[in-house]
């Protein structure tokens, strides 16, 4: 005997002790599967027959049983639930998570059950026990189907329970393995001339035969209706021939509209008010055939009430859907589905108020939905409402999926007046629903510890306590959280050099990408400024309607901590607008079609907090050590001649004033006033982002070559980043990077970053690191002293390591991109701020700072 239910289900084993009912979850079910009252007994108790302890052990039970509903995993429930009392909690359970009850009743002559309890120890009870649960269950098990189990099998026989197998049907919405990709389209409300238009926008080939429809589908993609396919428009009968041909051909699929359950309901002669456009319907079907309207109302009324499609990372549903109610299957499900969730009042125009779960939607999956029409598609938490009310003179949109573009069409025409205006006088505001949502951050999005899956690295651990210190960062420092849809990683240096005299060296960053078999890389010259990133945007319009900020601005310029750089506006401003009128020039904002850029850049000169560092930190000591050192070596000279000895001492001592004099004359380098715009330099090196695209996905050197056109622009505020492509398997294009990187550090340059050719690497474990440093030996004693090259030194500060710091690195790097990646998705901005915080969280951990 086959036993079929749905593969998400509570499953209850009703049955008397002694009936097999443990025995038959442990052949059929995974042990994690089958939560046991009398496991739950011994875990309150430390005797599973103790009786007295039931009332908690069943509390127990609950709790597990809530927990694996609500994450959607098959529960059984082993215990004898022969009382329709006993069963009722554990059936409003199941209704409260919308999942299937399913009753596998063991009903075996009481004696088999008698004989085997008195083979059992355990189980002295009594007969008199056993008899009485036998007659609870013959007496209450008539009446299962009213108590609402949904599926009931009963077995009768030792042999009927031995030949019992079990079969876990998918859910009729469960299309996970579905992956598009996707065209789906919004309330056509019988707009026929609109279809037929945006289908042929979305590439798909239609041609009317006789009464028929051919279609041919863009190559790969399927259709996907929202629901509402008829009432109101001029062609119900041409919308349903065609949408019914498709998805009877494989070529769509459809969700059913509250409009075309109330249609079945009128076709098959049911009570319903012919309000709201049914009447059009009624009328245009008539003169159909009964054959057409009876198959047209199977149709419709087969519906099923929403799906989940690729991984569960979509859904679709006509008035969209509430997380806790994906994938699952109960009347509260599909009635959500058709009519979403109202307040109980009516509005001015007498249409019931619908309570907003989008704004409270926090679900990984996008929800597709329709049912309430709006002037442009809507964005929001990861729901996208694409009812454009077409039939009342907006237009007919598609989502496409997973490209996450909208395609629409206008109306040819105002085919019904809407009871609640929604085109005409509508002011479109500046900012979408989503960003005046966003205006408030919850601080639960950020704080304690947190697990971040990325396309890059899965599952980033952030810890409690760095949270708390990035916090401390964002809430008193930060730029506005709008602008902040990206923060840089750290970056990595070489390995320990193998050179006798210095620390980095160039061979050993083109070992490590060698060795993790990437073939050619890109060398840039490592400027000596700040790091930057820049939010540009080509008019401040754009700057409040992509990332809706209120105070008008043509952008921002922050550090790799989410600073403001520059605290006089003025400034700031003037700089964005250079910048602005660059990109323009350059031709920037044609040739990536959008009206805003993110760069990563260093700014120069030092930051004034690096500046100040120099002046008040590094400066005395180097000059006050000059002094002291000047005076000693004149004693040393003048004793040497008497006591020839101590000339190690006077060489150590003029090896140091020497050290000391390159130091104050390297941190000179970077540093000079900076009182006008005049006096600024910007190096920009990856163009990371603009609209609709994140340029990982772009060679290195499509990124310097689109910079140096924008750096041509404005050759006095722009610096174009000098760079060589390496390839690694020839000794002499390595030999000319090093010679070149040699040149740099022997005129006091920083030095240069390696990075692999393609922006985003994999190697032989994964991920390569996206860029090494390589810095000169001159402008390390800023960071190690001024004395790190004395040989005594230099030969301590070889015991470096740098694996702490790269997977540091690796974890910021995928943040970084996935932060980009969500806001060109337009996905919440608390998502984007998710990996912006934890990139910054990450800066806590304990690496050492010098690396």
């Amino acid at each position: 005997m086959k036993l079929a239910f749905p593969e998400l289900s509570l499953v209850l084993l009703v049955g008397p002790s002694g009936s097999g009912k443990s025995s038959f979850g442990r052949k059929h079910f995974l042990p994690t599967e089958v939560v046991s009252s009398d496991f739950c007994r011994g875990l309150v108790s430390g005797d599973e027959n103790d009786q007295a302890s039931t009332a908690d052990a069943f509390d127990i039970l609950r709790t597990i049983v809530r927990k694996r509903l609500a994450r959607g995993k098959l529960t059984v429930i082993d215990a004898t639930n022969v009382q329709p009392e006993s069963r009722r909690s554990l059936i409003e359970l199941a209704r409260e998570y919308h999942v299937m009850t399913v009753a596998i009743v063991f009903d075996l002559p009481e004696k088999l059950c008698q004989e085997r309890n008195a083979l059992r120890p355990d189980r002295q009870f009594g007969p008199h026990v056993v008899r009485n649960q036998c007659q609870q269950l013959r007496r209450s098990l008539r009446g299962l189907e009213r108590e609402g189990v949904r599926y009931v099998f009963k077995l009768s026989s030792p042999e009927e329970v031995d030949a019992a197998s079990i079969e876990r049907q998918p859910l009729w919405n469960n299309r996970k393995t579905d992956h598009g990709p996707f065209d789906i389209v919004g309330d056509v409300h019988g707009c026929i001339d609109e279809l037929l238009e945006l289908l042929q926008q979305l590439g798909y080939s239609v041609c009317a035969e006789g009464e028929s429809y051919v279609v041919k589908p863009a190559y790969g993609r399927k259709l996907i209706f929202v629901g509402d396919l008829v009432d109101r428009g001029p062609g119900t009968p041409q919308v349903l021939r065609l949408v019914h041909g498709m998805v009877q051909a494989g070529q769509a699929i459809c969700v059913p509209g509250n409009h075309d359950i109330k249609l079945v309901k009128a076709l098959r002669g049911r009570n319903v008010q012919i309000t709201h456009g049914l009447d059009t319907s009624l009328e245009q079907l008539g003169k159909e055939t009964p054959e057409f309207r009876r198959q047209m109302a199977d149709f419709l009324d087969g519906l099923v009430s929403h799906y989940v499609f690729d991984d569960g990372n979509l859904v679709v549903a006509h008035a969209g859907l509430k997380e806790s109610m994906q994938g699952r299957g109960s009347g509260t499900v599909r009635e959500f589905a058709l009519y979403g969730e109202t307040t109980g009042e009516t509005d001015e125009f007498g249409l019931p108020v619908r309570h907003n779960w989008a704004a409270e939607y926090r679900g990984k999956a996008l929800v597709v939905y329709g049912h309430t029409p709006v002037p442009e598609p809507l964005w929001l938490n990861n729901t996208a409402n694409i009812d454009t009310g077409c039939v009342f003179g907006g237009s007919l949109s598609a989502l496409r999926y997973p490209e996450r573009e909208i395609v629409s069409v206008h109306a040819r025409a105002i085919y019904a007046e809407p009871r609640r205006p929604f085109l005409a006088g509508d002011q479109k505001s500046a900012r979408t629903m989503q960003q005046a949502l966003d205006d408030t951050l919850d601080l639960e999005d950020v704080i304690g510890k947190r697990l971040i899956d990325t396309r890059l690295v899965p599952r980033i651990t952030i810890r409690e306590e760095n949270a708390i210190a990035a916090l401390e960062v964002i809430s008193r420092f930060a730029v506005d959280p709008k602008w902040l849809i990206y923060l840089p990683p750290t970056m990595s240096p070489s390995e320990t050099s193998q050179h006798a005299t210095l620390l980095e060296h160039p061979q050993e960053a083109f070992a490590y990408y060698r060795n993790e078999g990437i073939p050619a890389i890109v060398c840039e010259q490592k400027h000596m400024g700040s790091r930057a990133v820049v939010i540009l945007c080509r008019e401040e319009e754009a700057a409040q309607r992509r990332f809706g900020v209120t105070t008008p601005a043509l952008g921002m310029i922050y550090t790799r901590t989410g600073r403001r750089f520059f605290s006089d506006t003025a400034l700031e401003t003037a700089f964005l607008t250079r910048l602005r009128d660059a990109a323009e020039k350059a031709g920037l904002w044609t040739e990536l079609g959008t009206d805003w850029i993110c760069l990563d850049c260093e700014l120069m000169p030092w930051s004034a907090k690096a500046q100040e560092l120099l002046r008040q930190q590094y400066a005395p000591v180097g000059n006050a050590g000059i002094r002291t050192l000047t005076a000693e070596q004149h004693v040393l000279a003048q004793t040497q001649a008497r006591l020839p000895e101590i000339e190690e001492l006077a060489t150590r001592t003029t090896q140091r004033l020497n050290a000391l004099q390159q130091y104050v004359r390297e941190y000179r380098q970077y540093c000079w006033p900076a009182t006008s715009l005049d006096d600024y330099r910007l190096a920009p090196f990856h163009i990371l982002a603009s609209e609709g695209n994140v340029h990982t996905n772009k060679r290195h050197t499509w990124h310097m070559e689109l910079i140096a056109r924008l750096c041509e622009a404005d050759n006095h505020l722009l610096v174009a980043t000098p760079f060589q492509v390496v390839d690694l398997n020839d000794s002499t294009s390595c030999d000319a990077a090093i010679a070149w990187w040699t040149d740099l550090t022997n005129t006091g340059r920083e030095g240069m970053v390696v990075k692999p050719l393609d922006f985003i690497s994999k190697g032989r474990r994964g991920t390569v690191q996206p860029a090494i440093k390589c810095r000169g030996p001159e402008y390390l004693r800023i960071i190690y002293g001024p004395e790190y090259l004395l040989p005594d030194n230099l030969e301590r500060l070889r015991s470096r390591a740098v694996g702490a710091k790269r997977s540091l690195a690796s974890r910021e790097f995928a943040l970084g991109v996935e932060a980009l990646e969500r806001f060109i998705r337009y996905e919440p901005l608390r998502r984007t701020h998710e990996c912006v915080f934890g990139v910054l969280a990450l800066e806590s951990e304990p690496i050492d700072p010098r690396l």
